[in-house]
């Protein structure tokens, strides 16, 4: 029977650290130790900084900045009036919905009504930001449209 005292690593798969440079008795060391004669990389911490390109103006220098990010940007999912369409009348329709049916992605900071397309029928919309097309829209087709939540 095999005791937890008797288990051997693998044959091969454990491997002694080359630790070079610590004189000719180690059989890894003496003078150079693998590193080639003199020069940058021959010194300790011998290397240059990422992106250095051996003096020559380096390419995030070369080429001007262009353009901008808004980090205050409101990135807002949108549905079309006519994709309303499909519902019946007297329905509720909300973002959770909408989402839950797969008509709009990540509602990361809302949704928006579009005004694009007919609208026939009698709806309650609730969304976040509504065009005035929209509101137009939805209103002259019976229904009403509601501003929810804080993400205005």
């Amino acid at each position: 029977m095999k005791k937890l005292e008797d288990l051997k690593p693998t044959e091969g798969s454990k491997q002694a650290k080359n630790r070079r440079g610590r004189g000719y008795g180690s059989g890894k060391g003496g003078h150079e130790s693998g590193r080639g004669t003199k020069g940058q990389n021959a010194r300790s911490g011998g290397k240059p900084k990422v992106g250095f390109e051996g003096g020559q103006t380096p390419i995030w220098r070369r080429f001007p900045k262009v353009g901008f990010s808004n980090p205050n940007k409101k990135e807002l999912e949108w549905v079309n009036v006519y994709q309303l369409d499909r519902y019946e009348d007297d329905e509720v329709i909300d973002p959770e919905r909408l989402k839950k049916e797969g008509l709009v992605g990540n509602l990361k900071d809302g949704l928006k009504v579009l005004g694009d397309g007919e609208l026939e029928t009698k709806l309650t919309v609730k969304a976040h930001q509504f065009s005035a097309g929209a509101k137009r829209k939805i209103e002259d087709a019976g229904g009403t449209w509601e501003l929810v939540g804080d993400k205005e």
